[in-house]
């Protein structure tokens, strides 16, 4: 009798061989050809599952998002902003195994994306909901003297930042390092801001 395979999860099998190619030989290694041989498939029944490496592609970007928003929704509930959104932050950093490949998969497909439009579609959507998450953290933070859509941004470009030291060198951007300041950082947000000089036209 035919061995009954569920196309989902063999898409998902496939999307994790895509990982795998990437974090080890670069995104340009990532064909049809080689995602099947990691897979242990042959190109004819990757085929069934992706009629394009375009789409192959997609779905490898899109189920980082997958995975980041369904841990997020997961985070049990807590009646403590600051604690709540350091945790929330936290699964957006490369803090462990699983989280270092999506960060690094991630870095990989950014470049691409500057000339594939699917998946600049997919960057820009992830791109803004990481802003609007920030925004929401920020409003559950913030002191009344704060400007929210300024502190937005810098919460935007540190969580940002962090993710890309840490794949240049995670020598020195450690996970507690990352975890450390991002709390520091939060619990800055609830205090009055400091006096600057006025900004440069």
């Amino acid at each position: 009798m035919p061995k009954v395979v569920d196309p989902q999860l063999r898409r998902r099998e496939l999307a994790e061989a895509v990982w795998r190619v990437v974090r080890r030989d670069g995104l340009d290694h990532a064909s049809v050809r080689n995602v099947a041989r990691e897979a242990g498939l042959s190109m004819g029944s990757l085929r069934h599952y992706f009629v394009s490496q375009s789409e192959l592609m997609a779905f490898a970007l899109r189920m980082v998002i997958d995975r980041i928003e369904q841990r997020i929704a997961a985070l049990p509930p807590d009646d403590d902003p600051l604690r709540h959104a350091a945790r929330t932050l936290a699964e957006l950093l490369p803090l462990d195994d699983q989280r270092r490949a999506e960060n690094e998969v991630w870095l990989a497909f950014t470049a691409r994306a500057m000339t594939d439009p699917e998946l600049r579609t997919l960057r820009d959507e992830g791109y803004d909901t990481l802003r609007a998450g920030c925004r929401g953290l920020v409003a559950g933070l913030i002191s009344p003297c704060r400007d929210p859509e300024q502190e937005t941004a810098r919460l935007h470009a540190l969580v940002d930042g962090l993710a890309v030291h840490a794949a240049m060198r995670p020598d020195i951007e450690t996970p507690q390092s990352m975890y450390a300041v991002v709390v520091d950082h939060l619990a800055e947000l609830r205090t009055p801001q400091a006096t600057r000089p006025p900004a440069e036209p």
